[in-house]
């Protein structure tokens, strides 16, 4: 801050603490702030290099000046807790608060405490001097309230490391927009998430999971020709009208149970198939700042309590993304996008990288990601680079993977099983296996197996 005529805000980030100051310059780019920012900040982990490219771009948009302290090599990445004591912190503060600054501080858990004992002393010493505010905040847990905005009551004031609340998990992303081109004939004029699994569609078990997890707003990602998936949960007027007048009860509160409430799903298109990193991308509206479920119609899930469900208690406990995963052969790895464990606890596991259709012999395990994700937002900032991947498309597992290092990120071992629904062995055994669930078929299911047999 020496030197400077003009207040601005002072932002410090240390180790994980860049993923939430780049979630304030986003919101400060994204409405014009036009006072002079400086941002020092360390890294640790090579994910938060690849944070360089949009700050760069931040810096176009905003009156951003960059100070990276890092030092290479030995031993590799320097600690930036490590270099704020107490004293530093104290005087940083102070002068900030003199030239009327706005301060903000994230990091670990050593650089959090020098910050409190630091601005706690500079407090007690003056109590009513300076017009900064002071935001002290932890890495691990979600900006939802801390905002670059001026002090209006004059006075300085500390936010503790109480933790900021994590937003509530209430939107899900339905990308259908596939041509099913594995069912041909039968989805040349249907939709495949139209395919009835017993006597409900594949879109309609996606949608009533997400309901299970608490999900309020779904949005469905659909191409051309895909028009049924929304009319197939808005009100049948003549339909329900005939089973009325015909008595059919039963059939009538069927279809009145399985009702959504009014402007809770919604579609968007997705013009090109540009592969699953650019379907979600075509939901960026919709997601805006909230942390978002993503649930692929195609697996079908059979569980005791929703996939989904199981996800969002995880990011409760995590407080960032989690993806649902499973073990599978090792020959099977280069079908799916396959972790990089760095640390595995049973349920849970912490992931250090993603690796999408890896060759078998360079898999980095056999643990495995399914059509089920709770993932922050700022994702969104790195699919709208439209990096293309493996297949040459926008690939999802890309732009998750550059989230690592700078927010929490784990696997969950969910609890239940999957059904591939867009492969035909494992639609006919989910048929199979949806039957034997309802006890008015089992019986039937049970004989027709057994002539089969």
């Amino acid at each position: 801050l020496e030197g400077r005529r003009e207040p601005g805000i002072f932002m410090i980030a240390g180790g994980a603490g860049l993923a939430p100051m780049l979630s304030l310059l986003r919101e400060a780019a994204a409405r014009g702030e036009t006072r002079p920012i400086t941002l020092v900040y360390g890294n640790r982990h090579e994910g938060q290099i690849m944070a360089a490219a949009e700050l760069a771009s931040l810096s176009r948009r905003l009156r951003l000046d960059l100070h990276h302290v890092l030092q290479e090599p030995p031993p590799g990445w320097i600690d930036l807790a490590g270099m704020m004591t107490p004293a530093l912190i104290q005087a940083e503060a102070a002068q900030a608060a003199r030239e009327g600054w706005v301060f903000l501080l994230c990091g670990p858990g050593p650089m959090i405490q020098a910050a409190h004992q630091g601005l706690r002393a500079w407090r007690a010493a003056a109590p009513h001097s300076g017009r900064a505010l002071f935001s002290v905040l932890s890495p691990s847990t979600r900006l939802n309230h801390a905002r670059l905005s001026r002090h209006k009551d004059g006075n300085n004031s500390i936010q503790g490391n109480r933790p900021v609340p994590l937003k509530p998990l209430k939107k899900a992303v339905l990308p259908v927009a596939g041509l099913g081109t594995r069912f041909l004939p039968a989805t040349k004029t249907m939709a495949k998430e139209m395919l009835p699994i017993v006597d409900k569609p594949l879109i309609q078990y996606a949608v009533e999971e997400a309901r299970a997890a608490g999900i309020e707003q779904i949005c469905l990602i659909t191409g051309r020709g895909k028009t049924m998936l929304v009319d197939h949960f808005d009100i049948a007027y003549e339909l329900e009208r005939t089973l009325a007048e015909r008595g059919k009860e039963k059939e009538l509160a069927a279809l009145r149970a399985d009702a959504v409430a009014p402007g809770s799903i919604m579609s968007v298109r997705q013009q090109v198939p540009m592969g699953l990193g650019h379907a979600i991308w075509c939901a960026r509206a919709f997601i805006a700042d909230d942390p978002f479920a993503i649930l692929l119609p195609d697996d079908l899930m059979q569980c005791e309590v929703s996939c989904t469900a199981q996800l969002a208690d995880a990011y409760h406990e995590t407080g960032g993304n989690v993806v649902a995963i499973e073990e599978v052969p090792r020959e099977r790895v280069n079908r799916y996008g396959v972790l990089d464990v760095a640390e595995d606890r049973g349920r849970l596991v912490s992931v250090k990288g993603l690796v999408e259709k890896p060759p078998i012999e360079k898999a980095p395990s056999n643990l495995t990601i399914i059509g089920r994700y709770v993932l922050m937002p700022e994702v969104i900032g790195h699919l709208a680079r439209m990096e293309k991947g493996a297949g040459g498309e926008v690939q999802l597992t890309d732009g998750m993977a550059k989230l690592i290092g700078t927010q929490p990120f784990h696997g969950l071992r969910y609890q239940g099983r999957r059904f591939d629904c867009g492969d035909k062995a494992g639609f006919l055994e989910a048929q199979v296996a949806f039957a034997l669930a309802r006890p008015d078929l089992a019986p039937a299911m049970r004989d027709i197996l057994k002539r089969y047999a």
